[in-house]
């Protein structure tokens, strides 16, 4: 992504995730949302739809969603949108899902049409990798979600995860507003999250996302620091303090992401939450990849992940967020590691929840 988007601003952890937003709704529109909405106008491509133009959308309730599918604040978010787009669509709401990517894999079409389909999304999507949409839309965050009504203005926005029952009340109101009523209970709507897209722990929630790339990695703690764009062997301190990681074996750290040269690399970070997330992926064709993690030293046996099987193993098969650890109680600092038996692993950035 281009570096002019500040990326530090783009994801929210914790209960002021669940609090943030843009503008309540009060009636007031964005004097630019014709502008905004003219964006997909010429747009390509579309997943799931015909393109949608600004002329085609007059008349209706628009819900517009930014997102990248690497996200796990988006992923937590999704069930809702997903069941926003279901219950309203003979109402008149389209719901239309921007996806700006955020790593170079996320632009890759296939990968991206691949994550539309593994999670179940069939609104419209448009492909947004020239951030065009995003910068008319002033957007900062992903997620990010913009009601717009049936005259094209923006009426309400939120920005991270959570207000949901005040989002739907918007989209309620704004298609009563549009003349269209009946046929859908007005109780909110309620999801059974599972996996990835369950909520967070936020309680237990002390580790916030970190990237591997040295372009915005923090608390990295091999011994001689990072070196930039070439291949090097680190070595992993024995001790790691709260929020800190390190890598053993031989590894060339880029700006983006960090790239095993040799088999048997490792990856270690001392984390506090629920859930453990890593995004990663095969430098190149030759997946599978091979690894195993551990906790504290021990198999984390029902503490394992989506994507860890019982015996601590699991495999990358295409490039997106993987969930390693899922611990059932007694969240406290525990050390994760992860190995790698083959080489040719891409890693980007952790997430927690």
């Amino acid at each position: 992504m281009s570096e002019k988007f500040d990326l530090s601003r783009r994801r929210f952890l914790g209960t002021a995730a669940m609090t943030i937003a843009a503008a309540q709704f009060n009636g007031v529109a964005s004097a630019k949302a014709r502008s905004e909405l003219s964006a997909f106008d010429g747009a390509t491509p579309w997943l799931n739809s015909e393109p949608l133009t600004s002329t085609g959308l007059h008349g209706k309730v628009v819900l517009v969603d930014f997102w990248t599918y690497s996200c796990i604040n988006w992923r937590r978010q999704l069930p809702y949108v997903r069941a926003w787009a279901k219950k309203y669509a003979e109402r008149g709401l389209v719901v239309i899902g921007v996806h700006s990517p955020e790593f170079s894999f996320e632009k890759d079409v296939a990968n991206v049409r691949w994550a539309t389909k593994d999670m179940r999304i069939d609104y419209p999507i448009v492909i947004d990798n020239d951030h065009a949409i995003w910068r008319a839309f002033n957007n900062e965050y992903w997620p990010a979600l913009y009601c717009v009504d049936a005259k094209g203005r923006i009426r309400h926005s939120v920005f991270g995860e959570g207000q949901y029952e005040q989002s739907e009340a918007v989209i309620q109101r704004l298609l009563s507003e549009a003349g269209i009523t009946g046929g859908v209970r007005d109780e909110p709507i309620s999801v059974d999250a599972r996996g990835a897209e369950a909520a967070a722990d936020w309680n237990s929630l002390k580790s916030g996302e970190n990237y591997l790339g040295y372009g915005r990695t923090e608390n990295f703690s091999s011994s001689g620091g990072a070196r930039a764009d070439k291949p090097h062997e680190y070595s992993a301190p024995k001790t790691l303090g709260l929020n800190d990681w390190a890598v053993s074996g031989v590894w060339t750290m880029g700006r983006e992401a960090i790239a095993l040269n040799q088999a048997n690399g490792r990856i270690l970070y001392r984390f506090h939450a629920r859930d453990l997330h890593l995004v990663m992926g095969p430098a190149g064709p030759n997946a599978p990849i091979v690894f195993r993690v551990s906790i504290d030293g021990q198999a984390p046996k029902n503490a394992h992940g989506f994507d860890v099987d019982e015996q601590s193993n699991g495999t990358i098969t295409e490039s997106r967020m993987y969930q390693l650890i899922r611990q059932p109680s007694s969240v406290v600092d525990r050390l994760f590691e992860i190995q790698f038996l083959d080489s040719g692993v891409d890693a980007f950035s952790f997430t927690f929840g």
